[in-house]
This record gives structure tokens, C-alpha cells and sequence, in this order.
């Protein structure tokens, strides 16, 4: 797990539940929709999130059953609005799976290796204290055995972006890629390439640049034409240069540590999208991410070969039961089941997909609050195992 509000705290926290899961049985007093049948144990789940301190919560599920849909919770602090079951939010780092499909595309087309080094495609960009693209490829961008250092664990770029009174001075300010990266490469690697995995945003800002080089347009523009069209996800955008969210959606809100009022909540919904560029800038909604694993499961967007690169993982070590692929990651409940998922985080949204391998079953749900996560797999639990217990 990962968030670009607190970078490891999401990764932290799903380990601390996959240890110690509880059950959550109360009730929001917000929610009014009757519950779906097959779906109470994931309601509660919702619900029990929403009683820890998340303000709101959207959720669809699809199975054999059709779709289910509840929103619980407030979409908005200020006006007392409930959240929607259609809203749009953040993705954050789903935005990932976005890109390596795109990549893993294009390896099927013969228009890129996934052994293709960084230097062959970006020459000269990943250099200087210790940092050499020509050892670091394609296939260790995307399933992050790169060693590259994550620009976004940078105390003085996390201080001023991140943190506080840093977030709300510079939160409308434009950033380029290139500004992101000389962050990260001003660190040697962690590692040598390869030696293991350890999750780093530069890999995915990276990711996104190659898909600009191989391409000779936006990773945007291939996303769209390759992803969001084809399969008709009328709710996913990239912000571009704007701050705000596109409706229908809710307000995003953080505590954004501040050192006398570490309990203060903000309205962190609007910031510039070029803040997250290429690593988590993805607007969707739950609908549209389901059909997105969906089809991704189901060889609808990926050639069998391509396909099953993306599910070749790597070991996670802080996280024993979860192994990481090309952008997607696998994850064992102890009822059994394996997922494949997805999570992810920007400042003011958590978002949580996944998909069981045959692509029968999927869940995505959204928090507009980033600090509460106590719920994340007591809600996994109980859709896929019926149990809110792990």
C-alpha cells in the first residue's frame, strides 16, 4: 500500500490489519440506502470506516449477480452533502496499472522491449550520484526493483507539497516531470538494480515519460485512445493543468500534520494536476476502475503473453502476503481467494480495486479522508470472503 500524503503509511497500515482485522457493526447515520442482498458484510465494512473517521465512502461491486452500489457517509464537511455512488475521484498510484498497460501494449506491438533500458529510450535522464538507466529496464520500472530513490521521500520536497502549511502555500503550483526527478536522482539508488522491491514513484514517472518517447505524443493521449475509449469509461480523465475534480464528486480532505494541531482537517480537494503527473494523476470513478480490471482480467485489453507478464510478480517484503507485478499486485486472503489489486493515494483520497483473477468479481471503493485505514481489508474480507475477520 502506498499514498502520496503519507509515503509507507498506507503500506504500514494494511500490514497492522492484515494482522489484526476487526469487525465493524455500526451504522452510519448518513447512509439511507437500503442494503443489496450478498453485500451487508461489505456494507458494514463501509460503514465501520465511516464510524473510525473517514467522512465518506463510495463503493461498486460486480459479480454473477449484477452490480451493487452504496455510498456512505458525506461528500462535503462544509454543506453536510452525502457522497455519491457515481462520484469521481483521485486514483493516485492506480494510476500506475493505467501505464504499465499501455507499455505492456506496446511490447506487443514490437514498438519497445520490456528488457529495453531506461537509457535507450530517455538517454542521459537517469544519471549522476550513482544513478545509471543503463541498468535499470522497463520490466524493473514497473514492478519496482529499480533501486531508483522515490522522489516523494524526500524531507524537504515532502515538507513543501506534502506537510501542513507547505501543502496550502504551493498546492496550485505547476511541477514538471523534470523538477520531480532531479528530486529523486539528487539520492543514489537504494539498491542495485534488481536486488529486490521496494516501491518508488520515480518508477512510474518514468514509466509515463518512456510512453511519451515510444509514442511521440501524451501518455495521456495513449491512455485515452488505448484504455478509456476503447473500453468506454466515460467517468476517467486526466486534469491536465486544472485544480479541481470534475463532477459528480466529493470534497477530499486531510490532516495534513500540522505540529500543534495534528488533529486539524482540511479541504485539500483542489491542487494542480501536474503535481502528480505520470505517477498518479488519474481522475476515475468505482464503476470505471471495476471495468478496467474487469477487462484487464479477461484478456480484453491485454494479449495472452502481455497478460501474463503483468502477473508475474516479485516478492513485497513489507507486505508477505501481497507480490508485486508489472502495476498490479497480487494478494493472498487467508479464506483462500487471490486477488489481484490495486491501491491508491493522493492527499485528500484513498482508493482501493481488486479483482479476482477470472474476472467474475470485482470491488472498488473510495475514501475522501487519507488518514484512516483500519477498514481496508475487513472491507476486502468481507466481499470476497464473506467475513469482516481476516
Amino acid at each position: 500500500m502506498r499514498t502520496r500524503t503519507r509515503p509507507r503509511a498506507l503500506l504500514a497500515g494494511l500490514a497492522a490489519v492484515l494482522i489484526t482485522a476487526t469487525t465493524g457493526t455500526a451504522r452510519a447515520a448518513q447512509d439511507t440506502r437500503a442494503p443489496a442482498a450478498g453485500h451487508e458484510e461489505t456494507r458494514q465494512a463501509i460503514v465501520a470506516a465511516v464510524e473510525a473517521g473517514v467522512p465518506g465512502v463510495t463503493a461498486e461491486a460486480r459479480d454473477a449477480d449484477g452490480v451493487w452500489r452504496t455510498a456512505v457517509g458525506v461528500g462535503d464537511l462544509r454543506t453536510g452533502a452525502a457522497r455519491g455512488t457515481h462520484d469521481r475521484f483521485r486514483v493516485g498510484s492506480i494510476t500506475n496499472t493505467f501505464v504499465a498497460t499501455v507499455l505492456l501494449q506496446m511490447a506487443a506491438e514490437k514498438k519497445l522491449s520490456l528488457d529495453d533500458t531506461v537509457e535507450r529510450h530517455l538517454p542521459g535522464v537517469v544519471t549522476g550520484n550513482g544513478n545509471d538507466g543503463r541498468t535499470v529496464t522497463v520490466r524493473r520500472l514497473l514492478n519496482h526493483t529499480s533501486g531508483l530513490f522515490d522522489y516523494l521521500a524526500e524531507p524537504a520536497y515532502y515538507r513543501k507539497y506534502v506537510l501542513g502549511e507547505g501543502f496550502l502555500k504551493h498546492r496550485y503550483e505547476p511541477l514538471t516531470a523534470g523538477q520531480r526527478l532531479q528530486v529523486a536522482l539528487a539520492h543514489p539508488p537504494q539498491f542495485t538494480p534488481g536486488a529486490r522491491h521496494a516501491f518508488s514513484h520515480t518508477n512510474d514517472l518514468l514509466a509515463a515519460l518512456i510512453v511519451e518517447k515510444v509514442a511521440g505524443t501524451s501518455y495521456e493521449n495513449e491512455v485515452r485512445r488505448r484504455i478509456i475509449e476503447p473500453l468506454g469509461l466515460k467517468a476517467t480523465s486526466h486534469p491536465g493543468a486544472s485544480t479541481g475534480l470534475p463532477r459528480p464528486s466529493g470534497r477530499g480532505y486531510s490532516k495534513l500534520f500540522f505540529d500543534t494541531l495534528p488533529d486539524r482537517i482540511d479541504d485539500v480537494t483542489e491542487f494542480h494536476g501536474s503535481q502528480v503527473w505520470g505517477d498518479g494523476d488519474v481522475i476515475s470513478s468505482a464503476a470505471d476502475l471495476n471495468r478496467f480490471f474487469r477487462a484487464l482480467m479477461r484478456g480484453k485489453v491485454l494479449a495472452p503473453r502481455q497478460l501474463a507478464e503483468l502477473k508475474t510478480t516479485v516478492v513485497n517484503p513489507d507486505l508477505p502476503i501481497s507480490s508485486y507485478g508489472l502495476g498490479i499486485e497480487r494478494l493472498e486472503m487467508s479464506c483462500g481467494e487471490t486477488l489481484w489489486y490495486h491501491d491508491g493515494g493522493t492527499v485528500g483520497s484513498l482508493t482501493f480495486v481488486a479483482t479476482t483473477e477470472d474476472g467474475r468479481h470485482q470491488l472498488t471503493f473510495n475514501y475522501n479522508g487519507d488518514w484512516e485505514v483500519s477498514q481496508l481489508l475487513p472491507t476486502l474480507n468481507a466481499e470476497f470472503c464473506g467475513t469482516t475477520s481476516g
